[in-house]
């Protein structure tokens, strides 16, 4: 690519799982264990990778994207992870205002409350919002999002029905390339 950046990055992140047991191919194929992020990673690592696997996606993607790893924890001991990275469509600018749609795709990790179970998933997330220019590298941020995460919660006696988080965000943005 050279100089250029780019503009979509399409991404399979590992989970950090063994291969054997869980990519079984029901049964008919086995397969080798990956290079990197098949278990042997304590979650400390794991995270570190994780980010810094954004952080360079970010790096070299067109400056109209979007990489971000986000934690929620709540007071019954659920914790919710989103490893997610993708493209940010500018709408046109009206003076201070930037608004935006985009798309974004990770994986989304959490663990339910009660210790019933725990999952890692695909988590895809449409959304859009608006940067307010306040000042050369400052920017507020309002957004909106809704996430889709495919194949969750698939907890034992539980109801199956997939996760889907969204909500509302509002924050403080710093650039820090141009």
């Amino acid at each position: 690519m050279g100089s250029r950046r780019a503009a979509a990055v399409y991404t399979d992140p590992p989970y950090n799982v063994k291969i054997d047991g869980h990519a079984t191919g029901n049964g008919a194929t086995r397969h080798r264990e990956f290079a990197m992020a098949s278990g042997e990673m304590s979650e400390a690592e794991f995270v570190s990778f994780l980010n810094n696997s954004l952080r360079l996606l970010a790096q070299f993607s067109a400056n109209n994207a979007d990489a971000r790893f986000l934690r929620f924890n709540s007071f019954y001991g659920e914790t919710e992870d989103n490893y997610m990275a993708g493209p940010r469509y500018l709408i046109r600018r009206r003076g201070k205002l930037q608004p935006y749609a985009q798309c974004l795709a990770g994986m989304g990790k959490i663990q339910y409350p009660f210790q019933i179970g725990a999952g890692s998933y695909l988590a895809l997330a449409p959304g859009a919002g608006a940067n307010y220019r306040i000042a050369r590298r400052w920017s507020l941020r309002g957004e909106y999002e809704y996430q889709f995460w495919p194949g969750s919660p698939n907890v034992t006696n539980q109801p199956a029905h997939q996760i889907t988080p969204s909500g509302f965000h509002a924050g403080l943005v710093f650039r820090l390339l141009k």
